[in-house]
């Protein structure tokens, strides 16, 4: 399985509006900067979000994004399969092959596939919210050592 920047950008935003759950909504720039996540590509995660229900926008001075779901009752899957579709592929490389030759290791990617999917399914956004603050707490409570230096850029998220 492989996500996209798409999904992980789309989850710390979802999570961004659900650490504010009930407390109205946030700008895009907001989460945009909070995210660093570049403020027009966000948009079109919000929209794709909005549009399968899990974000509602309002206009207006005091408008904004926000989750249209308890976090508690919104899994990553969730969100993964609204910005990507299924994780489970419905295609295969080669499928224009004898399909005895490829079953067994369609049967692998298939096995692998909804092992990922249930994982994601099984991890709801306020858990993610409540590990991100645990995280950010540790951070505080144990900043990294003048001198050494960040992971490489391709192993660290944002919060």
């Amino acid at each position: 399985m492989r996500l996209t920047r798409g999904s992980d950008y789309g989850a710390h935003a979802v999570i961004e509006l659900a650490s504010h759950y009930g407390q109205g909504p946030l700008q895009c720039a907001e989460i945009a900067t909070r995210q660093k996540i570049p403020e027009a590509y966000l948009d079109q995660l919000l929209s794709t979000l909005r549009r399968v229900g899990i974000v509602r926008s309002s206009r207006g001075p005091h408008g904004g994004h926000e989750l249209a779901r308890d976090p508690r009752n919104l899994t990553l899957g969730e969100v993964v399969t609204a910005l990507e579709g299924p994780v489970v592929p419905q295609e295969f490389v080669h499928a224009d092959i004898d399909w005895w030759s490829a079953c067994a290791v369609r049967n692998a990617w298939h096995a692998a596939a909804e092992a990922s999917q249930h994982v994601l399914d099984s991890i709801t956004i306020q858990e993610l919210v409540e590990q991100q603050l645990l995280i950010r707490s540790q951070r505080e409570q144990h900043p990294r050592p003048a001198g050494i230096a960040a992971a490489s850029p391709t192993l660290v998220t944002t919060d």
